[in-house]
């Protein structure tokens, strides 16, 4: 049986000239209702552990596009380490307006979708341009760090003054998130097993550029005024469940919807047995759903793109111009607030 849609695979060069991995699956048998963005977690990247994102959103209409951070999944660069929390957020702004300036798609309602460490992405993806975005999907995001597990201020600074010495330092001491976060043991063997997630320690300076970052968002939680759809499981441990709440209180928008799922864990997605995951993609494609119903109700922002990515070379099906590129094994994951720790009373 003909798949419903293509998978598509390239690398772009980002603003600092580094090599991204990019992929996308587009719906073939009409037009896309509109284009989802997807922003993953910590440690985790696009093409293998949000694959079934990827197939179900495009399964049911929608173009969806992904992005493998710099340092994560096939993209180059220090395994896991975020110098600047900023680069992540202007990437993926670059990347993902430039797709929406295609001439195919400008017309399409745009959506991010983001898990864990990408609730934070896709925050601050707004936050950078407020009218541009027509909604996103947040599932168990980082955007607030609990008050469980803050850390006191005196231990930030000691670790500010040093981060600059020894930043890609994997100093960080962390619990095993894999655990804490995938329900089903066969899907948690999965993860294990995939090496494009990374599992080392947490490096110095992406501990704190995370720790700020959430610090950051919280302060500012009321400037959130895209509609949003906010899951998050209520038996969570990786990610308080009390973030979620605490973004759908503060947030100025009209449109928001909130949705806990008793027993359910970190990740929603890809760590439930598959019929909790079944019943949350049927929430996300029914909120999305009934946000591209009427295609004229939907306002579209004119592209300002200031960045443009070059495309270094298009990989379908493995294949990169007639020759098969090798893939680069890479890494585990560590994918929200609680799961590692900067000292015992610490947020990473």
């Amino acid at each position: 049986m003909k798949s419903e849609f293509e998978y598509h695979e390239e690398y772009i060069r980002n603003s600092r000239g580094v090599e991204l991995f990019a992929c996308r699956w587009i719906p073939t048998s009409s037009s896309p209702k509109a284009l989802v963005f997807l922003c993953h977690g910590y440690a985790m990247e696009c093409s293998d552990s949000m694959k079934d994102c990827g197939i179900r959103l495009a399964s049911a209409g929608y173009a969806v596009f992904g992005m493998d951070y710099e340092g994560h999944g096939r993209s180059k660069g220090s395994r896991c380490y975020i110098k600047k929390f900023g680069n992540i957020v202007n990437d993926c702004y670059d990347y993902y307006t430039s797709i929406c300036a295609q001439e195919e798609y400008m017309d399409k309602g745009r959506f991010l979708y983001g898990e864990s460490m990408g609730g934070a992405v896709t925050l601050l993806l707004h936050k950078k341009d407020p009218s541009f975005w027509n909604g996103a999907i947040l599932v168990a995001p980082m955007c607030k760090i609990s008050e469980k597990v803050k850390p006191h201020q005196l231990v930030i600074d000691v670790l500010t003054k040093v981060e600059d010495i020894i930043p890609k330092w994997k100093i960080v001491p962390t619990k095993d998130v894999i655990n804490a976060a995938f329900k089903d043991l066969d899907k948690r063997e999965e993860v294990r097993n995939n090496k494009l997630i990374y599992q080392d320690k947490p490096r110095l300076k992406t501990a704190l550029e995370m720790l700020r970052t959430s610090m950051n968002l919280e302060d500012s939680l009321d400037e959130i005024t895209m509609p949003f759809f906010v899951l998050h499981g209520e038996a969570d441990t990786v990610t308080d469940p009390e973030i979620s709440k605490a973004l759908y209180e503060k947030a100025s928008t009209r449109d928001k919807t909130l949705k806990l799922y008793p027993g359910m864990w970190h990740a929603l997605t890809s760590g439930e047995p598959d019929y909790n995951v079944d019943i949350v993609f049927a929430d996300i494609i029914a909120w999305l759903d009934l946000r591209t119903a009427d295609p004229t109700s939907i306002t579209v922002t004119p592209v300002r793109v200031t960045t443009t990515p070059s495309v270094e070379m298009v990989i379908v099906n493995g294949v990169t111009n007639g020759k098969r590129r090798p893939k680069r094994p890479f890494f585990n994951l560590l994918c929200g607030l609680n799961g590692g720790r900067l000292v015992p009373r610490s947020a990473m």
